[in-house]
């Protein structure tokens, strides 16, 4: 059946923990596992005195491999020892230190001893701790002496899971006292720990109306001016000249069109404002603009003409040039 293969691994992981405590009593060890490699089997030791685990040039680990291959049957046992950073967060070297202290120093000063741990506990960070001790202290009457400070969980998973236990048992001459030990660390985290966001900040900026203008409505872009283009032609000693024949009426209006078009603003507002009345009047203060260009073009086009007059050469006379030559022969 697979369910007593289980139960005969885990019996099996149980003796080995309690032989190797046994073999290294009062090293302050806080927890042995076990685990399955390619290899063979790994024992991982955390201790708070790692030196003392392993022994004068590793005689200790030497015959603890010994004995696990011998008396417990595994093929490649692999120690490796992980030293405590924090022990007075550990609560089974909390438990063996007041089981040294009481068992050194006798009942007299449990009291001491106990309050000092404790202190020593919220010290390194602990949100809360309990000692219990228990037996014949400090008289011939069993007592239980209970020293907590802090937040302690007593029920719930957080108790069970969260919660570090662990209990001890120091040897005095009146009898045997019991040591518990529960510290609660300060990386546990608690399901009615609420924290409370602070609100988005909130930036309102100002938008000017000209900016919404120019976003709504874009500007209307001025037409390009029409300039008088002249084309000449030579052929031989013949000279050819075209223009651009338009009336000076159309021009006018172009003109004046032109200079309308550059005054009106492009925002449509303040174009409504405007009445035909100041559009008038604005047409009749440009009048003399628009009559100069008319006599610019007349002008230049009166100089076309006389250029066309000019560049005519008459035809050389011919017979004129006969009867003299015969008047000059009849004389001589």
């Amino acid at each position: 059946m697979i369910e007593r293969d289980f139960i005969a691994q885990k019996t099996k992981e149980y003796y080995i923990r309690k032989y190797v405590e046994s073999k290294l009593n009062r090293v302050g060890i806080s927890q042995i596992t076990l685990k399955k490699i390619p290899l063979g089997e790994k024992i991982i030791i955390n201790t708070s005195r790692p030196s003392l685990v392993v022994g004068s040039k590793g005689a200790n680990i030497k015959d603890l491999t010994k004995t696990l291959k011998t008396r417990f049957k595994l093929e490649n046992p692999q120690i490796e020892i992980n030293e405590v950073k924090n022990i007075f967060l550990d609560a089974n070297i909390v438990a063996e230190q007041i089981a040294s202290s009481l068992e050194r120093f006798g009942s007299a000063r449990f009291k001491g001893t106990g309050h000092k741990t404790m202190a020593n506990v919220i010290r390194a960070g602990a949100m809360g701790v309990e000692i219990i001790i228990s037996g014949k202290i400090p008289g011939s009457r069993a007592k239980n002496w209970r020293f907590y400070q802090g937040y302690l969980k007593k029920c719930g998973d957080v108790a069970v899971s969260g919660v570090r236990k662990a209990q001890k048992a120091a040897l005095l001459k009146s009898g045997i006292i019991g040591i518990k030990v529960a510290i609660m660390p300060p990386d546990v985290v608690l399901p009615d720990r609420i924290e409370i966001l602070d609100e988005p900040i909130q930036i309102i900026e100002e938008i000017k109306e000209e900016e919404v203008i120019k976003k709504g409505k874009t500007k209307k872009k001025a037409p390009k001016k029409k300039t008088v283009k002249k084309k000449v032609i030579k052929k031989g000693a013949k000279v050819e000249i075209a223009t651009e024949s338009k009336p000076v009426e159309e021009k006018i209006e172009a003109v004046v069109e032109e200079k309308t078009e550059e005054t009106v603003e492009p925002i449509a507002e303040v174009a409504e404002e405007k009445t035909e009345e100041v559009v008038a009047e604005e047409v009749k203060t440009k009048t003399p603009e628009v009559e100069e260009k008319a006599s610019e073009v007349k002008t230049e086009e009166k100089t076309v003409e006389d250029v066309k007059s000019e560049e005519t050469v008459p035809e050389p006379a011919t017979e004129t040039v006969e009867e003299n030559h015969q008047e000059e022969e009849s004389q001589s």
